[in-house]
């Protein structure tokens, strides 16, 4: 048994602890801070109380998901400002901009020396500035994860900056700033966090560690994530998801994903459509086809690796649906009827057409989420799950 893992060097969780953030700040030596928000000021209190004891803070906006030219300019900023600190508070798009702007500050690089597939893919040696992430949706995780994807718009790509320095030097989950999530975010946040804890645990290098965690947080969100949905306001269902996203988050940087990420990654590049919602409708129908093939041809021929991935197949079941005689197909209808009831709409709404898909399903194989799933599937397997889930 080979494993290791890594995570954010303090995680902080608890409802309030966001008035906790100059302490934070003050404690790992920040001086200057560039504040990474979102298009629209939230959370204004948390910059005016860094100011108050003595923090100066540069504010810098990221609109949609960062991409290279945005890293770079929130790199500038910070130079320009004598930053010594990052603290983003946001949604996915924002601490991933964070991340690479902390790394980019550090390095004194660019993010094509270090990107994988479009740029260089140049081994990041030095340590990022220090950083604290502060999400506010429940979902991606990104607050304790060692990469940051940014967007590559000449091409319509998006690729990643990877490495364990990237890792925030704290993350701060407070559940209370998830609670302004409008219904249609809290559901695709939550599915993203939903399948960011299902697809490490059937990961071909899921760990006892990774497993503990998923086991835990599978459940949670089977029960937490439709109230959280019906009712903003319920604050234990709030607690929970938020709990979730950051199980997730450390689960997928240690054990990989599948390929509902490895195929959501493309789409996500070449089209306008949200992440979580296109994982929602990828999610059971890769179950489905991970069965198919597994027992059709097993996983890379290899007999005890096939038997482990199906018992954790039938796991996945029981965990989702709370029975203990559920069967491996279980999780594909209990998935199914969640996402129609949270109102995620095909793939097609994103204006993807089946004359799309074979492009797709080959970037897909190349994406490096796919090397987590628990069989390898082809091409026309890939295709075929898309068109399923138009």
């Amino acid at each position: 048994m080979r494993f290791e893992f890594a995570t954010a060097g303090r995680i902080v969780f608890g409802d309030g602890l966001f008035a906790g953030l100059p302490g934070l700040a003050s404690g790992i030596g920040g001086t200057r801070a560039l504040w990474v928000r979102g298009a629209v000021e939230r959370h204004a209190e948390g910059r005016e109380a860094l100011e108050r004891a003595g923090i100066a803070t540069t504010a810098f906006s990221v609109s949609a998901e960062p991409t290279i030219e945005v890293a770079r300019e929130g790199t500038r900023r910070a130079r320009d400002a004598r930053c010594d600190l990052v603290i983003a508070v946001g949604g996915g798009s924002v601490l991933d901009a964070g991340k690479a702007i902390a790394m980019l500050l550090g390095n004194g690089t660019d993010p094509l020396d270090h990107l994988e597939v479009v740029g260089r893919g140049l081994p990041i040696t030095g340590p990022s500035v220090p950083m604290i992430a502060v999400p506010t949706t429940a979902g991606t995780g990104s607050e304790v994860t060692r990469n940051a994807v940014l967007a590559d718009a000449g091409r319509g790509v998006k690729a990643s900056l990877r490495s364990e320095t990237m890792l925030p030097r704290i993350a701060l989950v407070d559940p209370e700033l998830t609670w302004s999530m409008p219904p249609s975010l809290t559901a695709s946040t939550g599915l993203d966090a939903l399948t960011q804890v299902i697809e490490p645990f059937l990961s071909r290098a899921a760990s006892p560690f990774t497993d503990a965690l998923c086991r835990e947080a599978i459940p949670r969100a089977a029960t937490a994530l439709v109230r959280a949905f019906e009712r903003g306001d319920d604050r234990q269902a709030r607690s929970e998801m938020a709990l979730v996203g950051v199980s997730g988050g450390m689960a997928l940087a240690n054990a990989k994903l599948g390929a509902v990420h490895g195929l959501a990654a493309p789409i996500g590049g070449a089209f306008d459509a949200p992440h979580g919602a296109v994982c929602a409708r990828l999610l059971p129908r890769v179950l489905q086809s991970n069965l198919r093939a597994l027992r059709a041809r097993g996983s890379d021929g290899d007999e005890a690796r096939t038997e482990d991935a199906l018992a954790r197949h039938r796991a996945l079941a029981v965990l989702l649906t709370g029975k203990a005689d559920a069967q491996a197909e279980d999780s594909v209808a209990w998935v199914e009827a969640l996402v129609r009831r949270l109102g995620i709409p095909g793939l097609s709404t994103y204006g993807i057409a089946e004359a799309h898909l074979p492009d797709l399903a080959e970037a897909g194989l190349r994406a490096s989420s796919m090397k987590g799933n628990p069989v390898t599937l082809t091409r026309t397997e890939l295709t075929e799950l898309m068109t399923a889930a138009l």
